[in-house]
C-alpha cells in the first residue's frame, strides 16, 4: 500500500471518527487527532483559533454546540502526502443538531498534517461555507 493511500485510509477512518464524536458533542477524539505543536490553527465556518489556548477552548464551544449527529460524509477531493506533511480538499456534509435545532450543512475544508512521533496530527483547519 501507497504512503497516500495508507495516509487516505486514516483520514477515511480516524479523522472521520473523530469529526463524528465532534457533531455527537464529543471534542475529545477531535483534540487527539490535533498536533500538541505550533503552530496550530483554524480558519473556521463560525470561529478562528490560532494556538494551543485557542485551539482548546473553540473544541469546546463545538462540542457543546452539537449533537445528535445523523450523518457525515467528507468528500475527498484532493489528498497528497510530502515526506512529513500532507493535505486533503474536500467537502464536509453533515447533518446534525446546532444548539438544538436540526440542520444539513456542507462544508469546503482544507487541512495541513504533520507526521508526528509515527502518526499523522492536523495542524491547520481552513473550513467555509460554499459559495451559493
Amino acid at each position: 500500500m501507497s504512503e497516500r493511500q495508507e495516509f487516505v485510509n486514516w483520514v477515511q477512518s480516524i479523522l472521520r471518527d473523530a469529526e463524528i464524536a465532534l457533531h455527537n458533542g464529543d471534542a475529545e477524539p477531535r483534540r487527539a487527532i490535533w498536533s500538541r505543536s505550533e503552530p496550530v490553527s483554524v480558519l473556521g465556518a463560525w470561529q478562528n483559533a490560532s494556538g494551543q489556548q485557542e485551539l482548546d477552548e473553540l473544541f469546546a464551544v463545538l462540542a457543546e454546540s452539537f449533537s445528535d449527529c445523523m450523518s457525515y460524509e467528507f468528500e475527498l477531493l484532493e489528498a497528497e502526502v510530502r515526506g512529513d506533511t500532507a493535505y486533503t480538499v474536500g467537502f464536509e456534509h453533515t447533518t446534525a443538531s446546532v444548539n438544538g435545532e436540526p440542520r444539513t450543512y456542507t462544508l469546503r475544508a482544507t487541512q495541513i498534517y504533520r507526521r508526528e512521533n509515527g502518526g499523522w496530527k492536523v495542524a491547520h483547519r481552513h473550513g467555509s461555507a460554499p459559495p451559493d
